[in-house]
């Protein structure tokens, strides 16, 4: 799907009209309606303007994520990060003794 479909359907979804999202984004309805039809490419900062209108992710409107979300706002809390960063520094081989031992310790957590 091309970019310029997903800001269509995000549009749309919230029931606006190409004059309102040009009116937002200080925008020509002429220059909004190329970027919509794909006769224009969308430029970075309108992008982000987009994103932060529908609040989705720029992943999302460039058609690298179904997630409109994204990773922009995650919901871990900063040890939950922490040990993601730590995990993914780790060898592959030191990663799966990690989670062999996170298996040890959930499962003594049941006890």
């Amino acid at each position: 799907m091309h970019n310029y479909q997903r800001i269509r359907d995000l549009r749309e979804d919230a029931d606006m009209t190409q004059k309102e999202v040009a009116e937002k984004l200080y925008l020509h309805l002429t220059q909004y309606r190329r970027y919509e039809c794909g006769e224009s490419e969308l430029p970075m900062n309108i992008a982000i303007s987009i994103a932060n209108l529908y609040h989705v992710s720029l992943d999302y409107i460039a058609g690298l994520s179904n997630s409109k979300r994204g990773l922009t706002e995650s919901k871990l809390n900063p040890v939950e990060t922490q040990l993601l960063i730590e995990f993914h520094t780790l060898s592959p081989i030191n990663q799966g003794r990690l989670l062999e031992r996170l298996t040890v310790l959930s499962e003594q957590s049941c006890i």
